[in-house]
């Protein structure tokens, strides 16, 4: 089940739009329901390799 990233248009937003984590870009509405909800906000800033290597960090990690 695709996540809200599946409407992005960035390519690299759109590579986890399939992940099971509820993915929000960066936006005022991002912000305004973390601090409704009293969540922090993890960014993620913009890690991408190959695929092996990715791969590979995914299994050892």
């Amino acid at each position: 089940m695709p996540n809200r990233l599946a409407s992005a248009t960035s390519p690299y937003l759109l590579q986890h739009a399939q992940n099971p984590v509820d993915w929000w870009e960066w936006s005022e509405e991002a912000f305004a329901e973390a601090r409704r909800r009293g969540l922090p906000v993890l960014l993620s800033v913009g890690y991408s390799s190959c695929h092996w290597c990715h791969v590979t960090r995914l299994t050892l990690s």
